[in-house]
């Protein structure tokens, strides 16, 4: 099994390399694991409360859960990943069976913040992308899917997004083996990240 972890800020395009990965391969080879599906359960919160969380700090990920269903992975057992709601600002009752594959791809922008959990990671890839684009994905982005509305976003992105950016996502970037610059010139990192799992495969 290849573990894959690929980290960036906000709106960096984690997505699109993402995508262009799993398109390279047999689809039964590879899963993706979200750290969106791991931020802490807040059941004991109401959603007033819920809404003041700081969602781009490490503490509300769940990385105990993040680590163990990983190693389980590794170990060939099927995983129960949990499901996050966005709208609610809470994991759901659901869940979705995920089996172990030869690829496994986890993302999201705070993992590179565990130690524990980037000793998991056969290759580590962080995707660079320019502030004013990641501001840019990020407004469209929550706004059509999130139903923020853009003063919401745009507070958000100057009293959160931005010094958490800069205080736990851009310093992770030293951990990563692979930078790719996120515009349309990055086919060559992505032609190198998939010559490395064929190596390694």
């Amino acid at each position: 099994m290849l573990i894959i972890g690929i980290a960036g800020g906000t709106g960096s395009g984690k997505t699109t390399v993402v995508n262009q990965i799993i398109n390279e391969l047999p689809a039964d080879e590879v899963c993706v694991i979200s750290q969106d599906s791991y931020y802490r359960a807040t059941h004991e919160l109401t959603y007033e409360e819920r809404t003041k969380i700081n969602f781009d700090h490490p503490r509300a990920i769940d990385f105990e859960l993040l680590i163990e269903h990983i190693s389980q992975l590794k170990s060939g057992e099927i995983i129960e990943q949990p499901i996050y709601s966005f709208v609610t600002h809470n994991r759901t009752k659901d869940t979705i069976k995920t089996h172990p594959r030869k690829v496994v791809i986890v993302e999201g922008i705070l993992i590179f913040n565990s130690e524990e959990l980037r000793k998991l990671f056969d290759i580590k890839i962080f995707v660079h992308a320019d502030a004013d684009e990641r501001l840019i994905r990020r407004v469209r982005r929550d706004i059509s899917e999130r139903g923020r509305d853009i003063d919401e976003v745009l507070n958000r992105y100057k009293s959160t997004l931005k010094p958490m950016h800069q205080q736990f996502i851009e310093p992770t970037k030293s951990f990563a083996d692979i930078i790719i610059p996120n515009d349309r010139y990055n086919t060559v990192a992505v032609d190198i990240v998939r010559t490395v799992i064929s190596e390694r495969l």
